[in-house]
């Protein structure tokens, strides 16, 4: 067993201290995601209804990420890193995620034993009731069931 000395021990605290101090924001579970309300939303250069539109999102529910706020305007990312600016009444808190493995399977129950249901595709949109350890319980399309959480970009915590 090796021992250690007094200066390793000082240099393990200082360690644990900064790395126990690095802001939430860096870690992707607490990252701000929110959903599209609507089935057609404009996506701005800035924030304001005078900016011209970048481009035009057709999936109610889609998942995005909030990376900065401007009074009643919201600066979002979207699963393919497309960025702007949305007016805050577009979007919603519902919980929703994005398939981002080719082939990810459904499952019956949160284990690779259970009965598989079906397979995704890479940008299916899926709705998340709950999430659990390395498991979410989802309903995409017809189909309910539990999908590897790593398999989705959303908000999945």
């Amino acid at each position: 067993m090796r021992k250690y000395n007094k200066k390793h021990q000082y240099l393990l605290l200082i360690l644990f201290i900064i790395l126990s101090s690095v802001p939430e924001s860096f870690a992707s579970e607490n990252k701000k995601f929110l959903s599209l309300k609507n089935s057609e939303v404009n996506l701005r250069q800035g924030p304001s209804f005078k900016y011209p539109i970048k481009l035009v999102y057709k999936k109610k529910n889609l998942p995005v990420i909030i990376l900065d706020k401007s009074e009643t305007w919201k600066k979002i990312k979207d699963f393919e890193n497309n960025t702007g600016w949305i007016h805050a009444s577009q979007l919603s808190n519902k919980k929703s995620a994005i398939n981002i493995k080719d082939q990810s399977l459904i499952y019956k129950r949160a284990t690779i034993y259970s009965k598989p249901i079906a397979k995704m595709e890479v940008g299916r949109l899926v709705l998340i009731k709950k999430c659990k350890n390395e498991w979410c319980k989802i309903k995409s399309g017809k189909f309910n069931g539990w999908i590897y959480k790593k398999f989705l970009w959303g908000k999945v915590y």
